[in-house]
């Protein structure tokens, strides 16, 4: 007998429609159940390609006696984080300040009726492990202690509601130029010299830090930082976070040398990836670069993409394993090999990193274990019985959800490659007049839905930040006015609803809480705020640059003390300092040079048409030279 989560479109909820646990979406319907009946709530937040939600669940929320317990003395909603990032954010930052730590999925909360929180986890074990109580056990305490001592409980978790609640006063400081030099030096601080990447395991793509340290690269002409752009470029895809086999980027790597994945991958992280890679080629990498991030893209067109829409994940477990999708046995690649006449199948395994004793619980990961490898015949045809042989297996399930931030990001990539490639640009256009015509009405956007499903959540800022993004990609791309003029309509629409005198709220539904500047799996949307800001002031109007300004202003003291921990936002005042550089002209003159934009020296150069004969240069404030050709302007830029 399924529970309520059966009505759900979620993919995740639905996951857990058959569960014994009796749960709930979240909604009032949970919460007067709870109030009527004097119960607490345990909320459970996830999402469907997490692995270890996949294991609460096998372990617990599939437990006859444990399910026992909840439906007793507990009402139980599950919330998909994707669906719902308001609600997660909330109590992430309970987690936060009841734990000291940061928090993540599942994330498991349990509160009063009237959402005042009284413990928060995140994995719980059925049985005492890893130092933890049980999840039956521990169950049973909070439903004691709510029962005989509740009032200690609603104190504590009242100073948690009250922690949370947004100071008054701000604190500024004036943004000076020592930001590039601060900003680069936490980056080499990070740095892992051997590895790549930055901190430790678990290891991130960490894309803005990427791409800040690209631009700061530029501005100095720090040859130190382009390497360590480039050294991680080429472990991570060298890693067992990038599949060879069928392309895209996994989640993150468990361990320090990006070898072993959680094997899920999210849209958001392609889409950012593929963006990267194709930025690096143009501003000095390799033709293999650019060929990766084609072949992203590629990946997301070919198996996450339907009617020019892409979904949000693909799983990490297979068949209630972690990773048999992606895995190989050494006996069977061997014999694969020799059938398919790869002439020393013994040393093309040992090139792709496939052993007799593996690297993930005694199968392999492929990677390639030279530089060259991806150059040479031999192995590419190795490759193809790789594909060969997983086209016999269940691939992961698909979380099929069309988000419209991530989705976006997906399309402003597919603008960028379109400068380079034709076809790329081609489906950015169809998969963003789809966005548009399934998740817009008007001004209002919407944040997600299943495709053939009317959408019913409201968008958040995140999704209007990017969905900026992709229009203003799609503007450089194709110089089509129409997407400047949507785009100020959104950032209008934005700014009604979200901003508040230089802050920024993350919605402004049931918990309108300010949006953070930090960024984390992906850029803030706070900083793709002040990114958005700055490009409608260079390419609209001045009058935006008041909003980038106040933006800026407000998170001052933090941009100031640690640009580490927001680096997209640092790229929105380093773009304030310096302004950007214009090159204007009419469409016709300009429109063979959209490639070639793409490859001057400096991080911030636009295209924008003016009915005007010749081209200018130009910065925010004035035009300060002019040429009959792009050549001509272009070398002024270069010696400026």
């Amino acid at each position: 007998m399924p529970n309520r989560l059966i009505h759900e479109a979620s993919p995740y909820l639905l996951q857990h429609a058959h569960n014994p646990v009796d749960w709930y979406p979240w909604g009032e319907e949970a919460f007067a159940k709870a109030a009527a009946e004097d119960k607490p709530i345990f909320l459970s937040v996830g999402y469907s390609s997490c692995h270890w939600c996949h294991v609460m669940e096998r372990e617990s929320f599939e437990n006859p006696e444990i399910a026992r317990i909840l439906n007793e003395r507990f009402v139980s909603i599950k919330v998909d984080r994707e669906e719902r990032p308001d609600i997660d954010r909330h109590f992430q930052e309970v987690f936060v300040t009841m734990n000291g730590r940061a928090g993540g999925w599942p994330l498991s909360v349990f509160m009063t009726p009237e959402k005042i929180p009284i413990y928060s986890a995140t994995y719980i074990p059925p049985e005492p492990r890893y130092g933890m109580m049980g999840f039956g056990e521990l169950l049973e305490r909070i439903a004691d202690t709510y029962a005989a001592d509740r009032a200690t409980l609603l104190t504590k978790g009242k100073e948690v509601l009250e922690y949370l609640r947004p100071k008054a006063t701000i604190k500024a400081t004036r943004i000076t130029e020592d930001l590039e030099r601060i900003a680069a030096k936490q980056i080499r601080q990070l740095y892992d010299r051997r590895y790549g990447g930055f901190g430790g395991a678990p290891k991130f793509p960490q894309i803005s830090t990427l791409w800040l340290a690209t631009d700061l690269a530029m501005l100095g002409g720090d040859g130190e930082l382009r390497r360590i752009v480039g050294h991680t470029l080429e472990q991570m895809t060298r890693g067992g976070i990038y599949d060879i086999v069928d392309g895209g980027l996994c989640r993150y790597s468990t361990d320090e040398e990006w070898l072993v994945p959680h094997f899920e991958k999210m849209l958001y992280d392609n889409a950012l990836m593929a963006r990267m890679l194709l930025r690096y080629w143009e501003t000095g990498g390799e033709e293999r670069h650019r060929e990766l991030a084609f072949e992203i893209l590629d990946f997301l067109i070919d198996r996450m993409m339907e009617e020019d829409l892409f979904f949000s994940a693909s799983d990490a477990d297979t068949e209630g394993g972690e990773g048999g999708y992606f895995v190989y046995d050494y006996d069977e690649v061997i014999a694969s090999f020799r059938e398919g006449g790869i002439a020393d199948p013994e040393e093309a395994a040992r090139r792709l990193s496939i052993t007799p004793e593996g690297n993930f619980e005694g199968r392999s990961i492929p990677r390639y274990r030279d530089r060259d490898g991806r150059d040479d015949p031999e192995l590419t045809r190795a490759i193809e019985i790789l594909k060969n042989i997983r086209s016999g297996r269940e691939y992961p399930f698909i979380d099929r959800k069309i988000q419209s931030s991530w989705n976006a990001m997906a399309i402003g990539a597919l603008f960028a490659a379109g400068v380079h490639e034709r076809r790329y640009a081609e489906q950015a256009v169809r998969s963003l007049e789809a966005l548009e015509g399934t998740m817009a009405a008007g001004m209002r956007l919407f944040h997600s839905t299943i495709r053939g499903r009317e959408p019913s959540a409201h968008g958040f800022l995140e999704d209007y930040v990017w969905w900026g993004y992709a229009l203003h990609e799609g503007y450089q791309s194709t110089l089509d006015e129409r997407y400047l003029i949507r785009s100020v309509e959104l950032f209008n629409e934005a700014i009604r609803r979200f901003y508040a005198d230089g802050r920024w709220r993350l919605d402004d539904g049931e918990f309108r809480q300010f949006a953070e500047d930090a960024d984390t799996g992906y850029p803030s949307a706070v900083g793709m705020a002040a990114w958005w800001a700055a490009e409608l002031r260079t390419l609209v109007d001045p009058i935006y640059e008041k909003f980038l300004y106040r933006t800026l202003e407000v998170h001052s003291y933090d941009l100031m003390r640690q640009p580490i921990a927001r680096l997209t936002l640092v790229e929105g005042a380093l773009r304030f300092l310096r302004g950007d550089r214009i090159l204007k002209g009419r469409p016709v003159i300009l429109e063979p040079h959209r490639a070639e934009r793409t490859h001057l020296g400096y991080p911030w150069v636009r295209l924008r048409t003016v009915p005007e004969e010749g081209i200018s240069l130009c910065d925010n404030r004035s035009c300060f030279a002019h040429g009959e050709s792009f050549g001509e302007v272009a070398k002024l830029l270069e010696t400026e």
